[in-house]
């Protein structure tokens, strides 16, 4: 049976990509330890915008379409970069992703924008587009929860990246993932 956190939920400001994040990740998951089963703040605690293979352990539908997407537009890319470096991608590519049309346009797209920052833009909006996307259906039960924290973390990543030296920020972006 799953469990609903409607009062949590509802109590969160809501997130727009263009603006600031109106609190820190870890407020957010402060927010969550007073509402919500110890199990769930902890599995919260260890999502990550990272390229890390999704754990086995994981049971939540929601969260494997979203890993499963993110690969397969981190697939696409390495593809269309190795193209261009006259390279064969079979090494590079990680398995389990899922054929999406859509990840070689907008992995297109960002490869063709001439700066790395708007590229990584590109990626993110059609990030946070999934996310809105996998919301659907979804009110007050956990997965409205694991989609808020994905949010949040994108825009901390970009709150990071406007404050910080920018091209030093993209060289370990690049360098992660």
């Amino acid at each position: 049976m799953a469990a609903y956190y409607t009062y949590l939920i509802t109590t969160l400001p809501t997130l727009n990509f263009a603006s600031q994040p109106p609190f820190s990740f870890n407020l957010f998951l402060e927010r969550c330890r007073e509402l919500t089963p110890r199990a769930n703040t902890e599995f919260l605690s260890k999502l990550s915008l990272s390229a890390q293979p999704l754990p086995q352990d994981v049971s939540s539908g929601l969260l494997k379409k979203w890993y499963a997407f993110d690969l397969t537009l981190r697939n696409e890319l390495v593809k269309i970069r190795a193209a261009r470096r006259k390279t064969d991608p079979k090494k590079y590519l990680r398995p389990d992703g899922f054929g999406d049309p859509a990840a070689y346009q907008m992995a297109m797209s960002a490869q063709r924008s001439t700066s790395l920052l708007e590229s990584e833009r590109i990626l993110d909006r059609y990030r946070w587009a999934f996310l809105e996307e996998l919301n659907t259906g979804h009110y007050f039960d956990f997965e409205v929860l694991i989609i808020y924290a994905l949010k949040l973390l994108l825009l901390e990543k970009w709150l990071r990246i406007q404050g910080a030296d920018k091209s030093r920020v993209m060289e370990g972006l690049f360098k992660e993932g």
